[in-house]
């Protein structure tokens, strides 16, 4: 059943479906009087069933069918922090991230990145965001990740306690694999996660130095393979996954 985020809470037992909604639902899914799909409310944790009541040219009129509740949040708060990288790559990350529970993304610059947003961030942003929701929506997720960019790794504000680990090409090539596996055995419900991935041609030493010493990061490898950019972000969400909810750590 398709899933719907809304913006205002229903003050009774019907709603009518905004432009947006009432296109993609309607039109693009040819949704007819009672067809159905489910709803979260602004509070990230009311899901509703409706039913189509009414059709009136472009407007259309829901009756919610019944509530329910459900549990696909990840235990511990993610964030990715993700230096920009070419073409569409982004679009792809942000995807497969939102599908895998990422809770927010926030996009930097970084000494060795090839590609420079500057006067295109607002327009970066909201297509992110566009794609995001539609991820959130598709994955049947409680929640849509929040999307931001900061211009250099110093701007990065996290919150404070947050566990905090930096991919490193340079530990897998060392044969570090244990690290990793170390961090997430020590989170616990309620922690905050931040994986910090560096653009195509890695991070700059000097950056490695500065997230290590200035922020608290600890460099661990992904496995013995060099991934790419893109890929990167997926097998630390992956990893995580598995950790905490596949062997049932952690269940929210």
């Amino acid at each position: 059943m398709q899933r719907y985020f809304l913006t205002t809470a229903p003050s009774g037992t019907t709603f009518k479906l905004s432009a947006e909604v009432q296109h993609h639902f309607m039109t693009v899914l040819r949704g007819k009087l009672g067809s159905q799909a489910e709803f979260v409310f602004p509070d990230r944790q009311t899901i509703v069933v409706a039913e189509v009541i009414a059709i009136e040219g472009e407007q259309t009129t829901m009756l919610i069918q019944s509530s329910q509740t459900s549990s696909v949040e990840l235990p511990v708060e993610t964030i990715l922090v993700l230096a920009l990288s070419k073409g569409d790559k982004p679009d792809w990350v942000v995807q497969k991230a939102t599908e895998l529970g990422v809770h927010q993304v926030i996009f930097v610059e970084t000494a060795w990145s090839v590609v420079h947003w500057t006067d295109k961030v607002d327009k970066k942003l909201t297509r992110l965001k566009k794609i995001a929701q539609g991820a959130a929506e598709q994955s049947h997720r409680l929640q849509v990740p929040s999307l931001s960019y900061v211009a250099r790794l110093t701007d990065l504000k996290l919150p404070a306690h947050s566990v905090r680990v930096v991919a490193w090409e340079e530990e897998a090539k060392q044969g570090e694999q244990q690290r990793l596996t170390q961090v997430l055995q020590r989170l616990t419900a309620g922690d905050t996660f931040v994986g910090l991935i560096g653009p195509e041609g890695g991070l700059a030493p000097a950056e490695i130095t500065f997230l290590q010493e200035a922020v608290g990061f600890i460099p661990v490898g992904l496995g013995p393979r060099i991934l790419r950019a893109e890929t990167a972000p997926l097998y630390l969400m992956s990893a995580l996954s598995y950790a905490l909810e596949l062997q049932g750590r952690l269940v929210n």
